[in-house]
């Protein structure tokens, strides 16, 4: 009876069948709900630029955001023990705040001064606060009382050695300053508070990015430190027009943020549009930048990235002499770019450092890479099981002969592959350096080698795989290779239940999506919609730099021509 049972249970195939022919119709529905929700997002944004802007907008004043939490204004007094109640009571719970009280005996009062150990400079905090106050308290005054907006200004024009001073009359923006490395100073009599800037400059030294490696151009790369970012593309060179302008980003945590244009290239809506985005961020925290290039981004359902990031201080020039928007946020060494198009996720700063001829090589051989990396196993399941006469005979007889013994399907045969390699992939990634290739090699050599040796897989699809793999690691950008590596595992489902013509199906669901898909306003395919012959010097191939006169066109970008 067991026997009779079993001889009536479906093979791999008809079970791997049955379950995609379960998924196509959820998956149709979801494409079909994207789509409608790309149209209504476009729509929301057509009427948006055609509505006026606010009042704050026309004035073109970059205010800050008001991201955090409004309390009660807590103000500070003229009492000394007021004041410093005050600043208990909104920093309650915050032990590793610093209090040094001193006395001045020339205006016989105390003072105080609030700083965070370990975010402050205590050398400077030593030789250019506390030091010229206590000598200057010890000598008689010229005249026998001071204003207390006398004494603010002395201290702050003639007696403190620090570079950036405030004076502020609530508790709570003196606390935040004092969270981010500056001093308090509190005096008797004063009704506010003094805020020196005297923050800890310590942040790990300026390396080789290690995402974007290249042979040929700088090897420097961003750091956490976003002081040290803006400076890194100030020094690229003297011009008044590299525009800055800073936003706070988190309700509870504030970060800043530096939105990054040239005033005379970038177009304004664009401008207009990213400030609008950032401002619209509300969460607790901002950890990375990839929360702001997911918040930002126009469609959060799709796997392809519509915002560049780059760690190469000279990627992020490039493309605002292009006219794009760069955002810089404090704590990650990653500059987002915007708007892009998939094919700058394909191209390199090393094209544009080396000649034009072996440049454009590289660049096709990338696209030829990933169209590889995107469709080489399913192009192998489809003609293996559905046309295998479209292949030479002496080629088929050798694959069939190879797979002689093999239990699986082709699909599950190259499922498993897949998966194994991109498990090997990303324990790789999370190892630890000197583990990390030992795994590799473990992984590619010695199980692979087993596997064939078993009879689970066939020696062919090792090499079709094989060669995926390495034309994934072609595509310069990672976030851009991770869509493929993606899309690759729906792709073979349809070459495994229609062959070909699943195959073609699905490179045209992949088509239409991209053509529909928009980065700020931008086609995501760029150049190729509509195709423009003068756009085309800077896509598949690089057009020599004597050629290339002026900027994208699909930027719209104030000045179209480049200074060259």
């Amino acid at each position: 009876m067991w026997k009779q049972i079993l001889d009536h249970i479906p093979d791999w195939s008809a079970w791997v069948g049955t379950m995609c022919l379960t998924l196509v119709p959820f998956l149709i529905m979801g494409l079909f709900r994207q789509i409608k929700l790309m149209d209504a997002r476009l729509g929301q944004r057509k009427q948006r630029m055609e509505s006026p802007p606010a009042a704050e907008e026309q004035s073109g004043d970059p205010s800050p955001v008001p991201t955090v939490t409004d309390d009660k204004a807590l103000l500070y007094t003229d009492e000394l023990v007021t004041n410093m109640n005050r600043f208990k009571q909104v920093a309650l719970d915050m032990d590793d705040i610093n209090e040094r009280t001193f006395y001045l005996s020339n205006l016989d009062c105390h003072a105080v001064l609030y700083f965070v150990d370990g975010l402050t400079d205590k050398m400077a905090l030593d030789h250019n606060v506390l030091k010229p106050m206590l000598e200057w308290g010890n000598t008689p005054l010229e005249h026998e009382k001071l204003t207390p907006e006398q004494l603010v200004h002395l201290l702050d024009q003639q007696l403190l050695l620090v570079s950036e001073t405030e004076f502020v009359k609530e508790v709570t923006p003196s606390l935040r300053k004092v969270l981010f490395g500056s001093v308090i100073l509190l005096l008797d009599g004063v009704q506010g508070a003094l805020i020196l800037g005297t923050p800890k400059g310590k942040s790990r030294s300026i390396e080789e990015p290690v995402s974007e490696s290249v042979l040929r151009g700088p090897r420097i790369g961003f750091t956490e430190v976003l002081s040290d970012n803006t400076t890194m593309l100030r020094r690229h060179g003297e011009t008044n027009e590299l525009a800055m302008v800073s936003c706070k980003v988190g309700s509870r945590v504030e970060k800043q943020l530096m939105i990054v244009y040239f005033r005379d290239i970038a177009n304004h809506e664009l401008v207009d549009e990213v400030k609008r985005r950032v401002r619209a961020i509300d969460v607790d925290e901002v950890l990375e930048s990839g929360y702001v290039e997911q918040l930002i981004e126009d469609n959060f359902l799709s796997p392809f990235a519509q915002i560049q990031n780059t760690e190469r201080p000279d990627r992020v020039m490039g493309a605002l002499l292009e006219g794009r928007v760069a955002i810089l946020l404090d704590g990650s060494p990653y500059a987002l770019l915007m708007p892009v198009t998939y094919a700058m996720m394909l191209q390199s700063p090393e094209d544009y450092y080396e000649r034009w001829i072996p440049s454009s090589f590289i660049r096709f051989l990338r696209f030829v890479a990933t169209l590889i990396s995107l469709f080489a196993p399913a192009i192998y399941i489809s003609f293996i099981s559905f046309h295998p006469g479209l292949i030479p005979t002496n080629l088929v007889i050798s694959i069939i002969g190879t797979r002689q013994g093999v239990p699986f399907s082709t699909l599950i045969e190259a499922l498993i592959m897949e998966l194994a390699i991109e498990i090997l992939r990303e324990a790789g990634l999370r190892l630890p350096k000197p583990i990390g290739p030992a795994m590799g090699i473990v992984g590619g050599l010695i199980v692979g080698q087993a596997a064939v040796d078993a009879g689970i897989v066939s020696p062919i699809l090792v090499i079709v795989v094989a060669v995926t793999a390495i034309s994934s690691f072609a595509t310069p950008m990672y976030s851009a290779g991770i869509a493929m590596r993606l899309l690759r595992f729906p792709i073979m489902f349809t070459a495994a239940m229609f062959g070909l013509y699943g195959v073609i199906m699905a490179f045209l669901f992949l088509v239409i999506h991209m053509f529909k898909l928009k980065s700020f306003g931008i086609p995501y395919v760029g150049m190729a919609a509509p195709p423009s012959i003068k756009e085309w010097k800077d896509y598949l191939i690089r057009a020599p730099l004597q050629f290339m006169r002026q900027r994208p066109g699909l930027l719209q970008t104030k000045d179209r021509k480049r200074k060259s």
